[in-house]
């Protein structure tokens, strides 16, 4: 249940920033492009919900649950950034704006360590919510794999470090162009 409630979730916040920036740009609606991308954020209330009724009512934690934690918290670091991204991206389409200019060398290394950043925050948000789940639901037993968990945390975090720390030492070459 809880795995299919992760997938609606992600398709849900989803069309809500396409609705939104639909609704923004070729809609020229920018009250409503504003209000369905606000529903976005709220999606994740919803899987919050979810979870913490699915083992309050009794379930035992699966990764599912771990999951829905980690997509929560990815969604609290980076989703400000998703949006921006498509905003941009929906600009550029419908509006005419400039195509977002990708970083490359040193500019891109500052982008990869405020990545770094934004996945710490990603994975404390998790934590947070690991650490919540398990405190109210109170029976170790069916909560050790969220426990369990928190590893994979560190995992996640760890590979990101490693990636800003090797565009560190080489930093990313602009893309040869064409004469």
């Amino acid at each position: 249940m809880i795995l299919g409630a992760i997938v609606a979730c992600e398709v849900g916040f989803w069309l809500a920033i396409v609705a939104g920036l639909l609704a923004r740009y070729p809609g020229r609606r920018p009250r409503l492009g504003a209000a369905l991308l606000v529903a976005a954020p709220l999606i994740d209330v919803v899987l919050l919900a979810l979870v913490a009724a699915d083992l309050i009512g009794g379930a035992t934690a699966s990764w599912h649950h771990g999951l829905a934690a980690l997509y929560i918290g990815i969604s609290v670091a980076y989703g400000h950034r998703m949006i921006a991204w498509a905003d941009a991206a929906f600009a550029h389409r419908f509006r005419g704006a400039a195509p977002r200019v990708k970083p490359t060398g040193w500019a891109y290394t500052a982008a990869c360590w405020k990545d770094v950043a934004r996945t710490l925050l990603a994975c404390l948000v998790a934590a947070a919510i690991l650490g919540a789940l398990i405190v109210v639901v109170g029976a170790p037993e069916r909560t050790a794999e969220l426990l369990a968990f928190f590893p994979a945390l560190g995992v996640i975090l760890g590979i990101d470090t490693l990636w800003a720390i090797s565009y560190t030492l080489w930093p990313k070459k602009p893309a040869a162009t064409a004469s």
